[in-house]
C-alpha cells in the first residue's frame, strides 16, 4: 500500500533523506525510528505529499504522490509533528470544518465526527477553544482529524507526544484495533512505542535506513540478549565468576553494580543462544547459593545507539 523507491531530499547542500526504499503492506504497523534530525519527519512529509522529493518515487494505494497527489491523499490520514490546529476553534467546530474540507456531504459529517470523537474520547472538551486544551487533548484532536475519513493509510508523527500514561495506553489500543485493515506508520524516537504497538521497525540515521525488521529482531541485536543475570553472595562472586567463565557457551562475565552483601554477575552468551539452563546447572553443581537467576531480553537503547551513532 506504500511503495517508496530511492527517495532523496536535499535542502541546499544538506541531504536530509538519502536513497530510502521500502514497501509497507496492509496490516502492518511500522515504527519509523531515528534520532532527532535523522530524516523521519522529512520522509513522512514527502509520503503525504506535503514536501516534494528531490529524487525518487512514492506510491500510496497505487497512486503516484507526485503525479496524482489528490488521489493519493484521499487514502491518507496524517498527524504531523506538533499537530498544528486552529486554536480559536473548538474541537467540534474544527472536526466539522475538516470533514467539509474533505468534501463530505453535510448529512455524512455528523456520524463521521461522532465516531472520531468517541474513539479518542474528546466528549468532555468538545466545545472548549482548542487553545485552552492541554497538550494531550490537543494531540487527541489532531489524531481525530487524521482518522476522521477512515483512511487506509495512517501516518502518525509522535502520536503519543504529551499524553499521560493512561492516554498512551488508550491510543496504543486504538492503533492495534485499527491495524488489520490499514497501514499505520508511526514516526517516533520512543523505543517503548515500537514494542508496544508495532509489527515492524525501520530505523533511519543520517537519512539512510540502517535497520528493517521486527521489534523482536531488533532486540536480538543487543549484546545482552539471552544474557543470564545471577545475584548471589558477594563473598562467592569472584569464585563463581571464574567457574562460569570456563564454560564454552560463555563469551564473558560482567560484574554488575554491587549491593550490600550481594553481587550481580551478567553472563553473556557466545553466540546469543539461550544458556540459562547450562549456567543454572553449573552454579548449582558447584553448591553456590543463588538469590536470583534470570534471562535478560536485551537493551534496545544499546542497539539504537550502535545503529544510529556508532554505525
Amino acid at each position: 500500500m506504500i511503495v517508496i523507491s530511492d527517495l532523496t531530499k536535499r535542502f541546499g547542500t544538506i541531504t536530509a533523506v538519502d536513497g530510502v526504499s521500502m514497501t509497507v503492506a496492509r496490516g502492518e504497523v511500522l515504527g519509523f525510528l531515528g534520532p532527532n534530525g535523522a530524516g523521519k519527519s522529512t520522509t513522512m512529509r514527502m509520503v503525504t505529499g506535503y514536501l516534494p522529493p528531490t529524487a525518487g518515487r512514492i506510491e500510496v494505494c497505487g497512486h503516484d504522490v507526485a503525479e496524482n497527489p489528490i488521489a493519493a491523499r484521499r487514502h491518507i490520514g496524517y498527524l504531523p509533528e506538533g499537530a498544528p490546529l486552529y486554536g480559536d476553534m473548538s474541537p467540534i467546530t474544527y472536526l466539522n470544518f475538516i470533514a467539509q474540507a474533505r468534501g463530505f456531504a453535510r448529512g455524512a459529517i455528523t456520524p463521521l465526527v461522532q465516531r472520531a470523537v468517541e474513539k479518542v474520547e474528546l466528549q468532555g472538551v468538545l466545545h472548549q477553544p482548542i487553545d485552552t486544551l492541554s497538550k494531550g487533548f490537543k494531540r487527541r484532536v489532531g489524531l481525530a482529524q487524521a482518522m476522521l475519513h477512515d483512511p487506509e493509510v495512517l501516518i502518525l508523527d509522535e502520536p503519543t507526544d504529551g499524553l499521560d500514561p493512561n492516554q498512551k495506553r488508550q491510543v496504543r489500543s486504538l492503533i492495534r484495533d485499527m491495524s488489520p485493515d490499514k497501514v499505520i506508520v508511526i514516526s517516533t524516537h520512543i523505543l517503548e512505542e515500537v514494542e508496544a504497538v508495532c509489527t515492524r521497525a525501520v530505523i533511519i540515521a543520517a537519512g539512510r535506513i540502517v535497520f528493517d525488521g521486527s521489534p523482536a529482531e531488533l532486540r536480538r541485536r543487543s549484546a545482552r540478549h539471552n544474557a543470564v543475570s545471577i545475584r548471589l553472595g558477594a563473598e562467592i562472586a569472584t569464585e563463581a565468576k571464574g567457574l562460569i567463565e570456563q564454560m564454552a557457551e560463555v563469551a564473558e562475565v560482567e560484574v554488575g553494580e554491587p549491593e550490600p552483601g550481594t553481587a550481580t554477575l551478567v553472563v553473556v552468551p557466545r553466540d546469543g543462544r539461550p544458556i540459562v539452563h547450562e549456567v543454572g546447572e553449573r552454579v548449582r553443581s558447584a553448591g553456590f547459593a543463588v538469590n536470583e537467576l534470570y534471562t535478560e531480553r536485551g537493551e534496545l537503547d544499546e542497539v539504537f545507539y550502535r545503529l544510529t551513532v556508532a554505525h
